[in-house]
């Protein structure tokens, strides 16, 4: 398994985009997905990708949000659209060895790596 390192957070106003990327993925690291912590709010799934393409979304994301992989870079990206305030958060990365199934694709406890996360700020 790899190391983790995001990166592509900032400040954005709303309706604004970004893109965060995560790198240090492992090569057995086929399962990878996005996870956000707002402010005093527990964690929770955004979206996860299996290395055969296919994507998971929870509800609150999936019509702004866009994950995406390159192994050949070892690289997962989120692509965030038409970012609101309640998108201000923590994003992290995770990696896990067992396989994405709709359902536990974010189950926390199933990602054995974790990044340190990178912070995103939407003002309005």
């Amino acid at each position: 398994q790899g190391h983790l390192v995001e990166s592509g957070g900032g400040s954005v106003q709303a309706g604004g985009s970004l893109r965060l990327s995560c790198v240090g993925f492992g090569q057995n690291d086929n399962n990878l997905g996005w996870f956000r912590q707002a402010p005093g709010k527990e964690r929770e799934a955004v979206a996860a990708i299996r290395r055969d393409g296919a994507t998971y979304y929870a509800d609150l994301f999936k019509d702004r949000f866009t994950i995406s992989q390159d192994f050949a870079k070892s690289t997962l990206y989120l692509q965030m659209n038409s970012l609101k305030p309640e998108d201000t958060g923590m994003y992290y990365c995770a990696a896990r060895l067992f396989r994405l199934v709709p359902s536990n694709w974010a189950d926390q406890g199933l990602y054995n790596t974790w990044g340190q996360g990178t912070q995103v700020t939407v003002s309005s």
